[in-house]
């Protein structure tokens, strides 16, 4: 007999709207949507939206255990350090230009390239995934993240049999970004996984949310995701991707290394130097909720870090 074992993140199958229905009531809301959108994401995020790309087909095997966040919430409570300390960074950050906008893909690939993100989009197709998103600082969300799987990115790339961790950039610009001006941070935002981890499933290139292309305080045009660590990990507004042999030195290790590490995958158990992660406050509502070990994707990848006990791997 064949049993199916239901994942923690996971709904059951007979609670899952079905994909025609889903598909339909989306494409009858888009218009309301349209109208209210410019109040929470500002109106350059949606000057990609005829491309026909948006909303993509949702992959139902990535799905919830609580309600998306609403977008009114979501849309207007960011962490972008480049744009100032605030969690409204939403005027600010309207000063990114995302058009044209290029990645550079180079280190230890076959043949290093550059490759427009509408041409990469084109490349690579979009989906829809719900994911968990956990932040450091002890809140949550819900999230509609649209884009690919970041694997697909790691085969395009052709990294050679040395490279051992993907290092990833945000943009560098003074003049746009006046967060970037403050000396005491080590700019520009570096992150960085190791290809095991860049390989697993759930790791995601975003490109869009809600059903819209990405709005700039999320990370515009293109951000990463990745769901079982703090949010610090998914770095925004890419311009190079880098296959590397030796550790990434990242932004907050480079900041403060003794309370954001490399690792940073999500743990109850393990607090924060300042505050405890044993639980969240889910944004948009007054409830705070038990915090998930590795935030709810353990049994994807738990495996991973088999013999790393001695690191540093919830910090």
């Amino acid at each position: 007999m064949h049993i199916k074992r239901q994942r923690g993140w996971e709904i059951p199958e007979h609670l899952a709207t079905p994909e025609a229905a889903f598909l339909s009531r989306r494409s009858l809301l888009g218009a309301a949507a349209g109208l209210m959108a410019a109040s929470a994401f500002g109106d350059r995020a949606f000057a990609a939206a005829g491309s026909g790309a948006y909303p993509a087909a949702q992959n139902a095997a990535y799905t919830l255990d609580r309600p998306v966040t609403p977008e009114r919430y979501s849309g207007d409570y960011n962490n972008f350090y480049e744009f100032g300390t605030s969690k409204t960074v939403l005027p600010a950050a309207n000063a990114l230009k995302t058009d044209p906008w290029t990645i550079k893909i180079d280190g230890l690939v076959e043949k290093p390239f550059e490759i427009g993100v509408e041409d990469l989009v084109r490349t690579m197709g979009l989906e829809e995934r719900l994911y968990r998103h956990r932040c450091v600082e002890a809140w949550s969300m819900a999230v509609p993240w649209t884009g690919f799987p970041l694997s697909k990115l790691v085969a395009l790339a052709k990294p050679t049999s040395g490279a051992k961790y993907v290092q990833f950039q945000t943009f560098l610009d003074k003049a746009m970004a006046p967060g970037q001006r403050q000396f005491f941070y080590p700019w520009p935002y570096i992150e960085g996984l190791t290809l095991a981890e860049a390989g697993n499933d759930l790791a995601f290139l975003v490109t869009g949310v809600y059903g819209k292309p990405l709005p700039n305080q999320f990370g515009a045009p293109i951000r990463l995701a990745v769901p079982w660590k703090y949010g610090f990990k998914s770095a925004k507004s890419l311009v190079k991707v880098s296959f590397v042999a030796e550790r990434p030195k990242t932004f907050w290790e480079g900041l403060q290394a003794a309370e954001y590490g490399f690792w940073a995958n999500v743990n109850p158990a393990v607090s924060h130097p300042r505050w405890s992660q044993a639980s969240e406050r889910v944004l948009g509502t007054d409830q705070r909720v038990p915090t998930l070990i590795y935030n709810g994707y353990g049994e994807q990848v738990a495996g991973l870090y088999k013999g790393l006990e001695k690191e540093r791997l919830f910090v």
